[in-house]
């Protein structure tokens, strides 16, 4: 009897390990971890072919120059190897992300961690006016009607003016008041963030039924009770979701407000300076750098979501 129990309970273990591999891959198939993987290997390929097509026309004129003859192998190594490509292949890219990372002191200037730290300060100081901003824009064009009828056009048309065009202008105007340094990139920062969580929040703050309004209303609750009791719980999804979208764009403020002025510092300056040299490759790895810093900071978004949410005992 023992001995078939030993039998039974191997056959299980091994079994088990067996299943392993298999259970990883279903999770992988119904998650989405594979949709992601799968996209992102599409996008290296096409990136890859793209590099071949912009940079033959430099590798067939240098070969024409020394004689030689380009065979597809040797045009293919040709354009993903050029010093200053059109398109710098993935490896290149990753390879200079690499150098200016890991093998560079984090506090050099050739360090795209520290260029991204300077971005980084911006986004978060205008990410958190931009959030402020609209959140109290939002709850006074709810609560208002007045401020419904003045404000929310004019925060409409706001987001009409080019930010490449106005960017300047903001820099020139608080230069002249001595504003400078980190405040002028989160002022740009703060204008591009705060529309989205202000619509958003517009949205959420209304999206109570209005029987559940007539309910508040039939226990003589206030207007601060329904706003704290009804209004705000209801917002709270639509709160998460326009803060993704600001913490994006709060970030390609911060860049933009680096590019007119001429900044020594951060990932714009990093582009900048990038394309004064023709330094392509420079350029793409600030270019991933700053995708990698805005999924960093929409992940940590999503986690103070989660959090959040299982405060509030919803079920995410």
């Amino acid at each position: 009897m023992t001995s078939e129990a030993g039998v039974s309970l191997r056959s299980v273990a091994s079994g088990a390990g067996v299943a392993g591999p298999a259970r990883i891959g279903r999770r992988l198939v119904q998650g989405n971890a594979l949709p992601v993987l799968t996209v992102v290997a599409a996008l290296v390929v096409i990136w890859y072919a793209g590099a071949v097509w912009l940079n033959a026309p430099w590798a067939y004129d240098q070969a024409g120059r020394a004689g030689v003859e380009l065979g597809p192998v040797d045009l293919v190594a040709a354009t993903w190897s050029q010093d200053r490509p059109r398109l710098p292949a993935p490896h290149q890219v990753g390879a200079e992300l690499w150098r200016t990372t890991m093998e560079v002191a984090p506090t050099s200037r050739r360090s795209l961690v520290y260029h991204a730290w300077i971005t980084l300060s911006a986004t978060a100081v205008g990410f958190g006016l931009g959030a402020l901003l609209g959140v109290v824009l939002a709850a006074s064009i709810v609560l208002n009607r007045a401020m419904d009828a003045s404000v929310m056009p004019w925060v409409i048309a706001s987001q009409t003016i080019p930010i490449l065009a106005i960017a300047p202008m903001i820099i020139v105007v608080l230069a002249s008041l001595g504003v400078t340094g980190l405040m002028p990139k989160a002022v740009i920062s703060m204008y591009l963030s705060f529309f989205p969580v202000a619509v958003g929040m517009v949205k959420g703050l209304r999206s109570p039924e209005p029987m559940l309004m007539d309910q508040m209303r039939t226990w003589n609750a206030s207007t601060s009770q329904t706003f704290w009791k009804l209004r705000w719980p209801a917002a709270v999804p639509y709160l998460f979701a326009s803060l993704k979208v600001g913490v994006a764009a709060s970030l390609v403020g911060a860049i933009i407000g680096e590019l007119p002025t001429g900044a020594v510092a951060g990932l714009g300056a990093r582009m900048l300076s990038g394309s004064y040299f023709g330094q392509t490759v420079q350029i793409w790895s600030a270019l991933v750098m700053a995708a990698i810093l805005a999924a960093c900071l929409v992940g940590a978004v999503g986690l103070v979501e989660r959090l959040t949410k299982r405060a509030m005992g919803v079920v995410a």
